[in-house]
């Protein structure tokens, strides 16, 4: 069970590099957003993925952990 405030810390803090992926168990995005940090795309899709965790309910985030249902 992943704790959804730190998903979404990982995200606004270092989600440019993809640590919040690596953290959910999708790393195959993860290292997307580690090959693409340098044109800024993944910095934008972090910061909404971690607005999104904080808005979620707990049951909500957990329902996308386990689906897997993220941007990328």
């Amino acid at each position: 069970m992943k704790n959804k405030t730190t998903a979404a810390i990982l995200a606004i803090l270092l989600g440019s590099i993809g640590v919040h992926k690596f953290y959910l168990g999708n790393a195959l995005p993860g290292i997307v957003y580690l090959l693409f940090c340098w044109t800024g795309i993944p910095s934008i899709l972090a910061l909404i993925e971690g607005i999104i965790y904080l808005t979620d309910s707990e049951e909500a985030f957990q329902a996308r952990v386990e689906a897997k249902k993220f941007f990328m």
